[in-house]
């Protein structure tokens, strides 16, 4: 794949902004409303809790909680749907779908929501893909989220606060390691514009290094091998050994015109 992978398009910032403001959509039907969707959101291990894998990335307790989820949401997606725009959709379904699936299964017996494991999910894949492709702008990538959001794995263990769903932490970061091998690792290489760039490049058929020696000193170019001529042998019907002469006669015309154009005396 060229570098040209990577272009600006409208999903860049339509996607990430669009996400957002539709949680804060939710947010504002419940406040204003009197709507209250936390019943809605991740019950472990019961039947009507499974709504809640499809439905708590949507749901905040609280603005704060909406706020410290969106801004971070913002920059993940659009580095997301930049950097690795052909996957950036499945990721974001099934990261939802799996890291929600499995707080479903190792979560508190209480109602879990916030888009922060999803928030994971982006961190973990973002991270773990960049340093499997090994390509230093994904690898650049994966460093800026490690210094950006680095702290928050410190999240994803118990007891570090009571108030946090930290096995929603948890399942978003294996989620989103887990979907860095449904992906296959793209390759990525640089588009060649020089003959000296390709792979099976031979110095000693350039004609610009023969100029130079085996120390990087100017010298003249080999002499070309002269050719000889293999002189074909002619036909003997299209050979005569007797001068042909041409005589050249004026025509009448060309006498009267040139009788003509004297002038009178």
């Amino acid at each position: 794949m060229e570098e040209n992978h990577f272009k600006f398009t409208n999903t860049v910032l339509g996607v990430p902004l669009f996400f957002v403001l539709f949680l804060w959509f939710v947010y504002w039907l419940e406040i204003r409303f009197g709507f209250d969707f936390d019943e809605n959101g991740i019950l472990p291990r019961t039947f009507s809790g499974l709504q809640g894998v499809i439905f708590s990335p949507f749901i905040h307790s609280n603005i704060e909680h909406l706020y410290n989820n969106s801004i971070p949401l913002l920059v993940l997606l659009a580095a997301l749907f930049f950097f690795y725009r052909k996957e950036a959709m499945g990721i974001l379904v099934y990261g939802i779908l799996f890291s929600g699936a499995l707080t479903w299964l190792i979560g508190r017996e209480s109602y879990h929501i916030g888009a922060s494991s999803l928030i994971y999910v982006l961190v973990s894949f973002i991270f773990f893909k960049g340093l499997q492709t090994q390509y230093y702008r994904l690898v650049a990538l994966s460093l800026t989220v490690v210094i950006l959001y680095g702290g928050m794995v410190w999240y994803v263990f118990p007891k570090i606060d009571e108030t946090i769903s930290w096995e929603g932490h948890l399942s978003g970061l294996i989620a989103g390691f887990v979907l860095t091998f449904f992906y296959k690792k793209t390759e990525f290489r640089k588009v060649i514009k020089y003959d000296w760039e390709r792979p099976d490049y031979d110095p000693s058929e350039d004609k610009f290094m023969q100029r130079f020696d085996e120390n990087g000193n100017f010298v003249n170019l080999p002499k070309p091998e002269i050719i000889e001529e293999v002189q074909t042998e002619m036909n003997p019907f299209f050979i005569s050994n007797s001068n042909v002469v041409y005589d050249y006669v004026e025509t009448q015309e060309s006498l009267n015109e040139k009788n003509e154009s004297k002038p009178e005396s």
